[in-house]
């Protein structure tokens, strides 16, 4: 958008009374800029097409049709331009045989279905569908993380008989304000803050950039030598990668070496079965769902059925949900439990291990050992 000589938006200096306004670009322009490069009217064009392959638009449900009357009056000055589009796209397809026509059909419909889905469904391209699993109505947002309450700031916690519905009432305008107005107070941030945190984020993955920073032996992204990935698999890990695993708990869990090593600390500690709570939680996600429902069960009586042989600590709140969920088995029935476990091993266990003699040790001996992986680079190479 920014390269004039590329077609981007045109960038002016705006006269204004006594004063000069640099560098100015108009919505106008950008909307023309998105309407140019972004093809939005590709909704219109298949919207058209099913009126053509459908007379009297019977296929057509009804809030398609509102669409195709809205993106019509939206697209007024080049509609006769994308029925055209339209009507060629059905001609190649009519050339085409029916087993073909069929499957192209159902998988446009199926991206449409996602990317436009009937009012009242989760839009899963925009929200989060763990978190709407465990909302009751992901519509409404029953009470503010930040102490307001969208339907009623003070509201009593006394239950009241449902009411008819009314219309909004200035009461209810200036109670959406205040709800709204507090959450944009919160979500505001200094650039400087922004920036700064960046700069830092920046600096500290430097080293982990091989764009920025030459790997070693060589870069496989430019070179043909894969030496670099066989070490960054390997079950010995560099001095690079026991440091990362001090950057965050993330990225300690994204190594198979470094889980191993936080296991194997753990077990010194006695509480193992967070960690294997957590993988196996994991696992679930990551399961063909006919195999789902029998993991989800084998994992509840492993870990948190009465009597489990490895035992972990939920709060209340956690374990109910939980027990509520494995009654309809899926593959985010443990997702408030997993998420209470891996605070607590964040919070606790993981500072513990990275001031335990176990890591320092580890760091050290990494540290004195880029022997360690000179002799593995020398037999790799030599093997190759």
């Amino acid at each position: 958008m920014q390269d004039d000589k590329a077609g981007g938006v045109p960038i002016r200096t705006v006269k204004s009374f006594l004063s000069k306004i640099p560098s100015v670009i108009t919505g106008a322009d950008i909307v023309q800029w998105l309407m140019k490069n972004l093809i939005i009217e590709d909704q219109a064009i298949y919207l058209c097409k099913r009126t053509m392959q459908n007379k009297a638009r019977l296929e057509l449900a009804d809030y398609e049709a509102e669409n195709l009357a809205r993106l019509q009056r939206a697209f007024a000055r080049k509609w006769e331009f994308i029925f055209m589009q339209a009507e060629a796209q059905v001609k190649l397809d009519r050339k085409k045989d029916k087993t073909e026509r069929k499957i192209l059909d159902s998988q446009e419909r199926a991206f449409w279905d996602v990317h436009r889905p009937v009012p009242g469904c989760v839009n899963t391209t925009e929200m989060d569908i763990r978190k709407c699993r465990r909302m009751k109505n992901p519509n409404k947002i029953k009470k503010s993380v930040y102490g307001v309450s969208e339907d009623s700031p003070t509201a009593s916690p006394v239950h009241t008989p449902v009411q008819p519905a009314r219309k909004p009432g200035k009461e209810d305008l200036l109670k959406k304000i205040i709800f709204l107005n507090a959450q944009l107070d919160r979500h505001c941030l200094k650039m400087s803050k922004v920036a700064e945190s960046l700069i830092s984020y920046a600096e500290q993955y430097l080293e982990y950039d091989p764009l920025l920073t030459p790997t070693e032996p060589s870069n496989p992204w430019i070179s043909d030598d894969s030496t670099f990935w066989d070490l960054e698999a390997s079950k010995e890990p560099g001095q690079q990668r026991v440091k990362r695993w001090g950057f965050s708990f993330d990225e300690m869990l994204k190594d198979p070496v470094g889980r191993d090593q936080f296991l194997k600390f753990l077990e010194s500690e006695f509480s193992s079965e967070n960690l294997r709570f957590w993988l196996a939680v994991e696992d679930v996600k990551k399961r063909p769902l006919q195999e789902v429902a029998d993991r989800v069960q084998e994992t509840w009586n492993e870990f948190l059925a009465p009597g489990a042989p490895s035992a972990i600590n939920l709060d209340s709140h956690s374990y109910e949900k939980t027990s509520q969920n494995v009654k309809d088995p899926g593959r985010y029935t443990f997702e408030d439990a997993q998420e209470h476990i891996y605070k607590l091993m964040k919070s606790d266990s993981y500072t513990r291990f990275l001031r335990s003699s176990v890591y320092q040790e580890l760091l050290q001996a990494k540290k004195k050992g880029k022997s360690l992986t000179g002799k593995r680079l020398t037999g790799l190479m030599q093997s190759s």
